[in-house]
């Protein structure tokens, strides 16, 4: 059973990859999560927002998710769950259990958000129902709801959460976080420009888009901030900043699923109702390949 301690270091937000006629493209993926776990991915988290969970199937979910358990190599297949409803988020937790998932990464309740109790209440109504440990997911900017750092303690401490996904630029929100809940669970950022310093600051690893192309380049990020020396680790960060800045221009993943096949990396189109980056987009995703280049890392 997965705990907190196996929550360290790089999990990768993985695309989906799709043909060109829009079925799931599993060669692809397992081309994805082999290039992931031969840099030193620590694990890979599928159907997150990054991997369109909105855009598939509840059978193309459990499909993706065995497909990265078969090619993971025993390393840890976190997907992400997604659904705005409690029952079909146990239905899908339910499938992820049966295909070999090693936990899952739920996103906090949004549409109709409930307090700080109700988010309780969910969370461990959830870790009830299904058999498999939980990271929670913290995106307030898509959700528009935030956990208060008492919330995620008291889960935490009763074994509901093992780990938690921090998309947020909240700082002192971060640092209270780490203050009463760092030494119960794992807290792992999920923000390119603020994983070193969160790192730093007490994150314990980070779940990140951009690895998709550059696990190697995140991996040194990490060790760097990890081994206390936060400017060497901020300056490798800031030499992705144009990439960062490119691929987050317009939703994730549109940008992101170009700028990898401009690395060769094969990710193919997004689902509807995203469509393909506008043409100001494109311009500023290929000046970014052209300042950083194609090539991995992760034996630089």
């Amino acid at each position: 059973m997965l705990t907190k301690d196996d929550l360290h270091g790089l999990f990768t937000a993985i695309v989906t990859p799709f043909t060109a006629e829009g079925a799931v493209d599993y060669d692809a993926l397992k081309a994805l999560v082999r290039l992931q776990i031969e840099a030193g991915a620590s694990g890979v988290v599928p159907i997150g927002g990054t991997g369109e969970y909105p855009a598939l199937s509840r059978a193309e979910r459990a499909g993706i998710v065995s497909a990265c358990v078969e090619t993971a190599e025993g390393r840890p297949v976190m997907p992400g769950v997604l659904s705005t409803g409690f029952h079909d988020a146990v239905e899908t937790g339910t499938d992820f259990a049966k295909v070999g998932a090693a936990g899952v990464m739920l996103v906090t309740p949004y549409y109709a958000p409930g307090p700080q109790e109700g988010m309780i209440d969910y969370y461990r109504a959830y870790r009830d129902a299904v058999d498999l440990p939980v990271m929670a997911y913290e995106i307030p900017r898509r959700t528009g709801v935030a956990f208060k750092a008492e919330t995620l303690a008291a889960l935490a401490e009763d074994g509901t959460l093992i780990g938690m996904k921090y998309s947020s630029y909240d700082l002192p929100e971060f640092i209270r976080a780490v203050s009463l809940a760092g030494d119960k669970m794992s807290i792992l950022s999920g923000e390119e420009p603020l994983f070193a310093t969160h790192v730093a600051l007490g994150a314990k690893g980070g779940v990140l888009a951009t690895a998709n192309m550059y696990p190697g380049h995140w991996l040194k990020v990490f060790e760097t901030a990890a081994n206390g020396d936060l400017k060497a680790a901020v300056a490798l960060s800031n030499a992705l900043g144009p990439v960062i800045d490119a691929v987050f221009r317009e939703t994730n993943p549109g940008p992101l699923k170009v700028y990898m096949e401009m690395c060769g990396v094969k990710a193919g189109p997004v689902r509807r109702p995203l469509i393909q980056p506008s043409d100001e987009t494109l311009e500023a995703l290929k000046a970014a390949f052209a300042g950083f280049g194609a090539a991995d890392l992760a034996a630089a």
